[in-house]
């Protein structure tokens, strides 16, 4: 296992996230300063903090910056906008 597969399992293993809690991680809920994971509406539909391994903070940080760069480059070309009809825009 390498890679972006490799780097889920062992956040999974060593802050003790479910499957689903990883999948909908966000940047935000991330405390690199702090050495937290922030897991919103977690089993029982309940917030709670985890641990945020020392050995994962490099590499979740350099693939945070790999993401965003992608994400630049993508709207530098033109995509990455999302098309919203006049009604929901005036909102």
């Amino acid at each position: 296992m390498s890679g972006n597969y490799q780097l889920i399992a062992k956040l999974l293993y060593g802050s003790g996230l479910r499957l689903i809690e990883c999948l909908r991680l966000r940047v935000k809920d991330v405390d690199f300063a702090q050495h937290q994971i922030i897991v919103r509406d977690g089993k029982g539909r309940k917030d709670r903090i985890t641990v945020l391994p020392d050995s994962l903070i490099e590499p979740l940080q350099k693939y945070l910056r790999r993401v965003e760069m992608l994400h630049r480059k993508d709207l530098d070309d033109g995509y990455g906008a999302v098309y919203l009809p006049d009604a929901l825009e005036q909102k």
